[in-house]
């Protein structure tokens, strides 16, 4: 029989057994690359920029022209011409010249430096005083400066910014090759069960957990599947696992997992494959496991909502984001709590806080709540972890707050 295992024992099994895995690159338009991972570094196929352009409204000088100058003592140069936009400049400045040139600008040939418009004034006749110097390069945004052939830019698995968009964009790249998003599979079980959209009936609940879990998927990059309900009979839920394995790249079955029920979900993930763990040193969330089938991840989740969703959060979760390349980098932040939370009882609590702001200080405010409940969670802010061996912790005292995805 498989024994209890810690939430970072049972993220240490997922990652020996699953940690390989990874979704196939696919092209993706850039329009639609926000958010997506790179499956591959990025390097540019040309200069950018691809000319040496001034940073400032000014004039394009030759630095060494300038070397001195002050307010009391101009450098006096002639105006060789104008730079417009878009255009090359169809001149090249002399020693002595200089060019009226826009931010942007393309800086002409015999240039190294550009000055700003504050700092000149037109004389008339074509004479122009500098009162500031300019050293070489001042002002200027070189060819290439922001990104040169063989030059990676992006890294494999990075998940894509707007700023990183705007990058791709610079070098003409407008197709990026990504990874697919994995597709995971959400399987309800449960005679008691109806779908949202109906009015239960005696003894029956509404499936809250397929909704929040697509959610909670798609919020970590992955594509959920809705694969519906499956009643409590053994040769229905393996044969639903069956279909879904076929299309999936990942399964998560809630429900029919807690010791006392037929434990059917346990027994469908032994009979296929192999079962990871069963049971997890975590409040709530005891009752979850994790099974190997044909290679691909099986999640049997508790049915209270409350647990389902911080057992997806932990394990599903980091599963998705290993399986896009990503690293797990769950956003932090630090709070003080608003009250005194006893000794846990050998398991790691999961917690629901709210976040406020009082003086200037952020306090967390934890929520109490059964794992079958689900509208006091829809208002956290963050999740609260207390370790396994802790005895206790005190108003005032200081706590690290996970926050989710997108938060």
């Amino acid at each position: 029989m498989l024994s209890t295992v810690t939430p970072d024992e049972a993220l240490k099994i997922s990652a020996a057994a699953f940690g390989g895995l990874r979704t196939p690159a696919e092209s993706c338009p850039l329009a639609e690359a926000l958010g997506r991972v790179l499956a591959e570094d990025i390097e540019s196929p040309e200069y950018v920029p691809g000319f040496d352009r001034s940073s400032v409204d000014g004039y394009a000088v030759a630095a060494a022209d300038t070397f001195g100058c002050s307010e009391s003592s101009p450098a006096l140069l002639r105006l060789r011409g104008r730079v417009e936009m878009g255009r090359a400049p169809e001149f090249a400045l002399a020693p002595g010249e200089c060019a009226a040139i826009p931010t942007g600008g393309r800086l002409p040939e015999g240039a190294d430096a550009a000055v700003m418009l504050e700092y000149s004034e037109d004389y008339g006749g074509g004479l122009i005083g500098l009162t500031k110097s300019a050293a070489p390069g001042q002002n200027v945004v070189f060819r290439g400066d922001d990104a040169a052939p063989g030059r990676a830019v992006l890294r494999a698995g990075r998940k894509l910014r707007a700023a990183d968009i705007g990058a791709l964009a610079a070098m003409g790249i407008t197709e990026p090759a990504v990874r697919r998003r994995p597709l995971v599979g959400i399987l309800s079980t449960g005679d008691e069960l109806v779908p949202p959209d109906r009015v239960p009936g005696p003894g029956e609940v509404r499936d809250v957990n397929a909704p929040m879990l697509c959610a909670l998927v798609r919020g970590c990059g992955g594509e959920p599947v809705e694969l519906g309900i499956v009643r409590d009979e053994i040769e229905a839920l393996d044969a639903a696992v069956g279909g879904a394995l076929e299309r999936c790249d990942i399964l998560i079955i809630t429900g029919g997992s807690s010791a006392g029920e037929r434990d059917s979900v346990s027994r469908v993930i032994s009979a296929r494959g192999r079962l990871l763990f069963h049971g997890l040193a975590m409040r709530p969330g005891k009752p979850a496991m994790l099974g190997d089938i044909g290679g691909k991840p099986v999640f049997g989740l508790p049915g209270h909502p409350g647990a389902a969703y911080f057992t997806a959060r932990l394990l599903v979760a980091a599963q998705i984001r290993s399986m896009l390349g990503l690293e797990a980098q769950p956003r932090r932040v630090q709070a003080k709590l608003t009250e005194n939370l006893p000794a846990n009882d050998g398991r790691e609590l999961f917690c629901g806080v709210h976040l406020r702001t009082e003086n200037g200080e952020l306090w967390a405010e934890p929520i109490r709540t059964k794992s079958g409940l689900i509208s006091a969670l829809a208002a956290s802010d963050g999740t609260l972890r207390v370790a396994r061996d802790c005895e206790g912790l005190h108003r005032g005292a200081l706590v690290t707050i996970e926050l989710e995805d997108g938060d």
